[in-house]
């Protein structure tokens, strides 16, 4: 009997359940391919994480450690307790996800140990080096052997880096898969936060830390608020990062008494998408939201200085832009009718060509 190829597959955060959600049953596809899921519990919220995870109904194999501390700190506790956990039965590879401490930390690892490595969303660039994903993405790409690339960028720039571009595989976004994968639950959410149904609404959700981690940030995101909200309902699922900080510069009840905002607390998979699918637009710093509104054809504006998913841009519904208030806006209303596209392979299918091409590897 062929030996079966021992796959770890690590995710760290919401947004790694979100790209992971078809591979235990694409994998299972392949009688040769073994597939364990390790969570490395570096979300901000346990429970939440556990919720993504019943919703697309799979289970983590192994769930390391909680640990609340420092970033750098934090760093160090996935690389001992996920090194204990691969050193006892060493994997033929390891796969890691997107940018996050938790992709990087299995980088290091997987390289220690000299277990192979495999980066799913591999040669995205920002090109900003203030951005903590930027080293991440870096770092984990000079480390990996094998290279899953979702749009034109990433693979462009790996070729630059002067990766071998045989061990490069434009794969697809496994996001999509998940937004295609779960439509149907997505379509039938009901919203459980009141607001007005029969008013239009905006969809915004800030956290990043130039954003939310300095008084005068908050104060751009309150004034943009109140703009907003003179034309549109805003619903705004809030992060517990921006939720501390406005509390901490005590601009808390400045905040609340914006009239037609709907504060919420972070939401699932589900109900997330829902709202986005719903809204007039999207005003977000997130990565993914932008290809999620790409897909979808939902405005959306980014307030950062750069993205490294610049197909979003180029064909999508995205567009970066500074706090204008009433800029911001108008970008909503042009980019909502404009015509769009969808990037190549953005068709829920990109999972499955990772697992055949991993097949093919393994069974050469």
């Amino acid at each position: 009997m062929k030996k079966k190829v021992k796959i770890v597959l690590l995710v760290g955060t919401r947004p790694n359940i979100v790209k992971i959600s078809q591979f235990r049953k694409v994998f299972s596809q392949f009688e040769n391919l073994e597939l364990k899921i390790i969570h490395s519990n570096q979300h901000y919220s346990e429970s939440v994480s556990s919720i993504f995870f019943t919703q697309f109904g799979i289970e983590a194999d192994v769930i390391l450690p909680h640990f609340k501390g420092h970033a750098s700190a934090h760093l160090g506790h996935i690389i001992q307790y996920l090194t204990l956990e691969l050193v006892s039965d060493i994997p033929d590879l390891l796969i890691v996800v997107g940018d996050v401490n938790s992709t990087l930390a299995g980088a290091i690892v997987g390289n220690k140990l000299g277990i192979k490595l495999a980066h799913l969303e591999s040669g995205l660039r920002s090109y900003d080096r203030q951005m903590p994903e930027e080293i991440n993405r870096i770092i984990v790409d000079e480390l990996s052997d094998y290279f899953f690339v979702t749009e034109q960028s990433g693979w462009d720039n790996l070729k630059e880096d002067g990766k071998d571009m045989n061990n490069v595989f434009f794969v697809g976004n496994t996001m999509i898969d998940s937004l295609k994968a779960f439509s149907k639950e997505i379509q039938s959410k009901k919203f459980s936060f009141a607001y007005d149904e029969d008013r239009p609404y905006l969809a915004m959700t800030l956290h990043r830390p130039s954003n939310v981690d300095n008084k005068e940030g908050l104060l751009k995101i309150l004034s943009l608020l109140k703009h907003c909200s003179e034309h549109f309902q805003v619903i705004f699922p809030m992060h517990p990062r921006t939720k501390k900080n406005i509390d901490n510069f005590n601009l808390t009840k400045d905040f609340e008494s914006v009239k037609e905002v709907v504060y919420t607390d972070p939401l699932d998979y589900f109900t997330f998408q829902k709202l986005i699918a719903c809204a007039d637009g999207v005003i977000t710093d997130s990565g993914g939201i932008q290809e999620e509104t790409t897909f979808i054809g939902i405005p959306c504006v980014t307030l950062r200085e750069n993205t490294e998913r610049p197909s979003t841009i180029d064909i999508g519904t995205n567009e970066l832009m500074d706090f204008d208030p009433p800029l911001i806006l108008n970008k909503l209303k042009e980019l909502g009718s404009k015509p769009s596209q969808v990037p190549p392979l953005w068709d829920g299918n990109a999972t499955q060509r990772i697992a055949e091409k991993l097949n093919e590897i393994y069974s050469a």
